[in-house]
């Protein structure tokens, strides 16, 4: 199969496309003919080594975390999916490589497809997706009249979070530019920063929720808008210790972990707030919910652009410039 490969961790290398063997399945697997494949900033950061440390993977590798497609073959203890239905999936990790024309995927990672989306829609919603509903579904626990402040509402994580966060009742608020702030609005944003011209820590205090997906200097104002009792949820770190618990990382990597977290969990706790870091996890049933907000209405995906599977490297760099408005998808197949 054709698939597209790191050689090498180096920040900012190439990603080579490649003839790699069909995956092999085990008894928990569907093997899936990709059809689509959303690109992430995780996948440059994966390519550049910045997760090796506790994520590491044995080069040459294959690129991608994101797809959607057709099943093709089951393992032999697989009851839930059938040769020929459409899904979508993020792999678990060490499981990833989604720049690919199949891939084998634990079936607890998958769910059918939402029905209302095509395969390029359908590609660019599971990472993002996931993340969204395991901040503000399983960690935030969001209730109906709370105020959530979610950063960067025009990227992958924004605009879906914007739109569950409202699904789920909140006063939602966020930042982006200029040229996007009726992107935002559409999406259902209550309160709109255009951090061009506005400095968030000035405009919003009293939130119950701040999902943070930016910098240092952020993620220090974020603490101000906060009321007590609020919750800090990070998705661009630092990482935490039950994070490095999770992954059951060596106790000089544990140490480390601490010391990057330290001073953020100092200042949260000076002002009794909770700070968590979230690492998104696969999780098949958690999709199936979500296909089920999208096939209903209550969330819409947002497509930039989508290049041809030839074009995944130049799909990559695009992502790696920070202008795009929602998700960036590769048709691997037409």
């Amino acid at each position: 199969m054709k698939a597209f490969v790191v050689e090498k961790y180096k920040k900012n290398g190439p990603v080579r496309l490649a003839d790699m063997p069909v995956p092999t399945m085990g008894p928990n697997d569907v093997l899936v003919r990709i059809q689509a494949a959303a690109v992430n900033l995780l996948d440059s950061k994966v390519r550049n080594g910045e997760f090796k440390p506790f994520l590491p993977y044995r080069p040459p590798f294959i690129l991608g975390h994101d797809l959607a497609g057709s099943v093709v073959s089951v393992g032999a203890n697989v009851r839930q999916f059938k040769s020929g239905d459409e899904v979508f999936a993020r792999p678990r990790d060490h499981r990833v490589g989604t720049f690919a024309e199949f891939l084998a995927v634990d079936q607890s990672d998958v769910a059918l497809k939402p029905s209302s989306l095509s395969m390029n829609e359908a590609a660019s919603i599971p990472l993002v997706g996931l993340t969204a509903w395991q901040a503000l579904v399983e960690v935030g626990k969001v209730k109906p009249g709370q105020k959530v402040f979610i950063q960067a509402g025009s990227g992958g994580v924004g605009t879906f979070a914007i739109q569950l966060a409202k699904h789920l009742g909140a006063t939602v608020a966020t930042t982006t530019s200029t040229q996007n702030v009726e992107l935002v609005k559409s999406l259902g944003a209550d309160v709109v920063i255009d951090y061009k011209t506005q400095d968030f820590e000035k405009v919003l205090s009293g939130y119950d929720l701040v999902l943070h997906s930016q910098d240092d200097k952020a993620l220090a104002k974020s603490l101000n808008v906060l009321k007590p009792v609020g919750q800090l949820i990070s998705i661009s770190g630092p990482p935490d210790l039950p994070f490095a618990k999770s992954l059951r990382l060596n106790l000089f990597l544990r140490f480390v972990v601490r010391m990057l977290s330290w001073s953020v969990l100092k200042k949260a706790k000076a002002r009794g707030i909770h700070y968590s870091f979230l690492f998104m996890r696969a999780e098949g049933q958690q999709l199936a919910e979500i296909a089920k907000l999208i096939d209903t209405g209550a969330i819409r995906p947002v497509v930039d652009k989508v290049f041809p599977f030839a074009q995944t490297a130049e799909a990559l760099a695009y992502v790696e410039t920070g202008r795009a408005k929602g998700k960036v998808v590769v048709a691997v197949a037409g």
